[in-house]
């Protein structure tokens, strides 16, 4: 008995199908690894700059306007452990039990996105925020949010959680030109992020959402109430 060859044509169609959706897919695959950046030189080597600190000064610029910069490197343990602690128990706070990324978070965000019909929360990790604050735009979309993916997992694998905790505090933006918990605690306090109370540690970490909208720093009821919730896990995690 003879087998039909009616299936043949069919099967060539998705082979056909595989190699055009494939070769695309393949090759913006190969393109992220050849342009993924080395995170390796950050196991013993500080940035000097960042993605983020030039989108700000190009920005400035195109506005004409001057841009100053205040970015003091400090030891994660000259950081004052209040801040240490606010910074993580606001931001991410399984920072020391996930491998750079949140999945309820995640799902949470994403449920949010679809009911929104746009990408608006990424249910970011400290992880996934170095990644986009060292190398990335702040551009929302889903291939921005798979490059950083990349780079988080990276940075997860080929650097201690301390010093990605480092990194972090070291770069994230804390006002207007400010940059980093040194740099965040003299502008809004005068003094140095070793020095940093509880109090004023969880008033840092209350302005990450929004640094530059609260430079110069007001106490405004949202302030203070995101405050006293980061100062009670604060307590929880002593």
């Amino acid at each position: 008995m003879v087998k039909s060859n009616g299936s043949r044509p069919f099967v060539r169609i998705v082979l056909g199908l595989a190699l055009i959706v494939g070769l695309p897919v393949g090759g913006l695959g190969l393109y992220w690894l050849a342009t993924l950046p080395d995170v390796t030189v950050l196991a013993n080597t500080n940035p000097t700059t960042t993605a983020l600190i030039d989108a700000r000064r190009q920005e400035a610029k195109e506005n004409g306007r001057p841009y100053r910069v205040r970015w003091t490197w400090l030891p994660l343990h000259h950081i004052s452990s209040h801040l240490r602690r606010a910074v993580i128990v606001s931001e991410d706070a399984a920072f020391f039990q996930h491998e750079g990324f949140d999945w309820e978070g995640i799902k949470e965000a994403t449920v949010r996105n679809l009911e929104a019909g746009e990408l608006q929360r990424g249910g970011s990790t400290i992880t996934q925020q170095l990644a986009k604050n060292l190398y990335l735009t702040s551009e929302k979309s889903l291939t921005r949010k798979a490059t950083e993916a990349l780079i988080t997992r990276q940075l997860e694998h080929k650097l201690a959680k301390k010093r990605i905790l480092e990194l972090y505090l070291n770069v994230v933006e804390w006002g207007e030109g400010v940059f980093g918990a040194e740099a965040a605690a003299r502008h809004h306090f005068g003094k140095s992020a070793s020095e940093v109370t509880p109090q004023e540690a969880a008033l840092l970490a209350a302005i990450l959402p929004a640094p530059r909208a609260n430079d110069p720093l007001e106490v405004t009821p949202y302030l203070l109430k995101r405050q006293r919730w980061i100062l009670k896990w604060m307590n929880r995690k002593e």
